[in-house]
């Protein structure tokens, strides 16, 4: 055989051999994670949208108000938060998640002096960990609410 073609023969065999074990890697050619989406019964609001939506071991909850399923707000705002927060932990509840799997949380809003009524609601849903946490001011929420909240859990 001629030098040239033992060289070319020599690559090719070394190329297929990396295909066919790139091929036989678990996860190189995985499908895409599944999405599942999540609604819970009961909405308050009907709107065009998913609770949440599960992708492998994340779950990406969507905004939640504090309103009961008739569409009304608490009269008191740490009453709101309260709804929200319960809002939040059926959502999660619904994929056997706690509100210990939340990761990230974003909180819109309208009024900002009320950052410490939320505080003292919202740290009462939690073990030692906290989420990290954005808190926003918004000029307006749907409805009248005062707070919304959105976030992300991971599954332990």
């Amino acid at each position: 055989m001629h030098t040239t073609t033992k060289r070319v023969t020599a690559v090719t065999a070394t190329f297929l051999t990396g295909v066919a074990v790139g091929l036989s890697t678990p996860g190189v050619l995985a499908a895409p994670p599944v999405r599942k989406y999540v609604n819970v019964p009961g909405r308050a609001i009907a709107a065009p949208v998913s609770d949440a939506v599960l992708v492998g071991d994340t779950l990406y909850v969507g905004g939640r108000l504090g309103h009961d399923t008739f569409g009304k707000l608490p009269t008191d705002a740490a009453g709101e938060a309260k709804a929200v927060l319960d809002s939040v932990k059926s959502v999660l509840t619904a994929e056997n998640m706690t509100m210990d799997d939340l990761v990230s949380v974003q909180v819109l809003c309208t009024d900002l002096s009320l950052f410490d009524t939320w505080n003292g609601v919202y740290r009462g849903y939690f073990g030692h960990d906290l989420p990290a946490r954005s808190f926003i001011g918004a000029g307006s929420l749907l409805r009248g609410a005062h707070f919304e909240m959105l976030g992300i859990a991971v599954r332990r």
